[in-house]
């Protein structure tokens, strides 16, 4: 997994200001994108991979990425799929079509999340502030990716480069989550 493919699934919203950029921190807020909570039985694996255009990954924590994709590991039978906003009924139909006949679930929440992407030398520093987890390079290296709370919030975190994570929360708790993450930042600067 390469931090180039992860920029090609998200980025940051051309029309948004950034939440907050210091020397050592920023904030942006992630373009929309589609997103797709799969789940299905082993032996589907690599048929639903195969319509997707991304390998889903079968190692806990895993994120597997192509271009315009990423499948990302939630649990041993679930993934959350990301690709284009403008791709969602041809990912979709695509996935469905190949799957016919096995058992899955494939649900569109597109809608339900939102993310940011932290980057900059201090952006494990500013996790660090509301997540107990090591985000050393050595325990959590590029394409991890898991569940955890954020101060009193759930969020999913995808490292997808050496100093850049993507921040992704329901969008009833976005809020809470980017307010939280620039107030710590800015006592960062004033450190």
């Amino acid at each position: 997994m390469s931090d180039l493919l992860a920029s090609d699934v998200i980025t940051p919203d051309a029309g948004e200001t950034p939440l907050l950029s210091l020397p050592d921190v920023s904030i942006l807020k992630a373009a929309p994108i589609t997103r797709l909570s799969l789940r299905l039985r082993e032996a589907a694996i690599p048929a639903a991979g195969e319509a997707f255009g991304a390998k889903l990954p079968v190692t806990p924590l895993g994120a597997e990425t192509s271009a315009k994709r990423a499948a990302l590991w939630m649990g041993p039978d679930e993934w959350t799929l990301l690709a284009p906003e403008d791709e969602l009924q041809a990912v979709f139909d695509g996935i469905e079509a190949k799957l016919d006949g096995q058992p899955h679930s494939l649900t569109d929440i597109s809608h339900r999340s939102e993310a940011l992407i932290v980057s900059g030398p201090k952006a494990s520093w500013l996790l660090n502030t509301g997540i107990f987890i090591d985000f050393s390079l050595e325990k959590f290296p590029v394409g991890t990716v898991t569940r955890t709370i954020f101060h009193k919030s759930p969020v999913m975190i995808w490292r997808t480069g050496e100093d850049t994570f993507v921040v992704e929360a329901w969008v009833s708790f976005m809020d809470y989550v980017a307010g939280i993450l620039v107030e710590s930042a800015q006592e960062l600067a004033a450190a």
